[in-house]
C-alpha cells in the first residue's frame, strides 16, 4: 500500500474535531486540499486520499505547519480494491473514522454530438461509481464501529443548473443528488448522515484554464458578485459534518453566492 504517516506535536488552532478522524478525497489540491487543512485546523486527524503522491505530500507539508496529524493514501476510487485499502489504512491507523468528504471528480466539456463514450464512462467511473463505492465502505465502517458519523459529497451547480456542453458533467453530478435521498434512509438509524455540497464556479485547478475575463463575468453573475475560493466550500462541508447539522441529512446545499438565483448559463 502506499501510504505514510506525518505525525505533528504543535496544537490544533481548535478543537471543534478533537478526537475526530476525517477522511477526504481529491485531498491534494482545490477544494480538498482547503478542506483537509480546514479538518486539522479543527482538531481532526485526517486522511488525505488522492492518485497524485507529490500534491498529497505537500498537503500533508501543510498541514504540519498548522500541527495537524496527517495519513496519505495513493487511491484510485475507480478501483474497489484500492477503495477498500484506503477504509481499512484509516481504520488501521486511527481506529475510527468520524467523517468524509468525498470531494474527488473530473469535468468534461462537450457539445453532445462531438462527445465520446469513452469520457462519458471516465465520468461516470469517477463521479459516480467512484463515489458509490466510497459510501459503501464508509458505511459499513462507521457502522462497525458504531460511533455514528457525517458523509459529504461534492456535487454542483450544474446539477440544478443548465450550461451547454455539461450534459455528461451534469448527469453524473444530478446522480449524486439522487443517491443521497435513499442512503439517509438506510443509515440514519445508525446516526450516520449523508449530504451532498454543490460548489457554484470556484477559482481551482479545474477552472484554471478559463480566460480571466470569462471568470469576472461569471463573478458578475453571482448575488456576491464573485467566484468562489475553495476556503468557501471547505467551511460549508466541515459545517455537515459537524454537530451543528446534527439534524441535517439527505440534501443538496447549493454554495454559489448566489449565482443560480438568476439561472446557471
Amino acid at each position: 500500500m502506499n501510504s505514510s504517516l506525518a505525525t505533528y506535536g504543535t496544537p490544533a488552532v481548535s478543537s471543534r474535531f478533537s478526537g475526530k478522524v476525517a477522511l477526504v478525497t481529491g485531498a491534494g489540491s482545490g477544494i480538498g486540499r482547503a478542506t483537509a487543512k480546514a479538518f486539522a485546523r479543527a482538531g481532526a486527524c485526517v486522511v488525505l486520499a488522492g492518485r497524485r503522491e507529490a500534491e498529497l505530500t505537500s498537503a500533508a507539508d501543510e498541514i504540519k505547519m498548522i500541527g495537524g496529524q496527517a495519513l496519505t493514501v495513493i487511491t484510485d476510487i475507480t478501483d474497489e480494491q484500492s477503495v477498500q485499502r484506503l477504509i481499512d489504512a484509516t481504520v488501521d491507523r486511527f481506529g475510527r473514522l468520524d467523517a468524509a468528504f468525498n470531494n474527488a471528480g473530473v469535468n468534461a466539456y462537450a457539445p453532445i454530438e462531438s462527445a465520446d463514450v469513452a469520457e462519458f464512462d471516465r465520468v461516470f467511473a469517477t463521479n459516480v461509481r467512484g463515489v458509490w463505492l466510497l459510501l459503501k465502505y464508509e458505511i459499513a465502517a462507521m457502522r462497525q464501529l458504531g460511533h455514528g458519523g457525517a458523509i459529504v459529497n461534492t456535487s454542483s451547480i450544474a446539477a440544478t443548473g443548465g450550461t451547454a456542453g455539461l450534459s455528461v458533467y451534469a448527469a453524473s453530478k444530478g446522480a449524486l443528488d439522487a443517491m443521497v435521498r435513499p442512503l439517509a434512509l438506510e443509515i440514519g438509524g445508525q446516526a450516520i448522515r449523508i449530504n451532498n455540497v454543490s460548489p457554484g464556479v470556484v477559482q481551482t485547478p479545474m477552472t484554471a484554464g478559463l480566460p480571466d475575463e470569462m471568470l469576472n463575468a461569471i463573478g458578475q453573475h453571482a448575488a456576491l458578485k464573485r467566484v468562489g475560493q475553495p476556503s468557501d466550500i471547505a467551511d460549508v462541508a466541515l459545517w455537515l459534518c459537524s454537530d451543528e447539522a446534527r439534524f441535517v441529512t439527505g440534501q443538496s446545499l447549493l454554495v454559489d453566492g448566489g449565482f443560480n438565483i438568476a439561472g446557471a448559463r
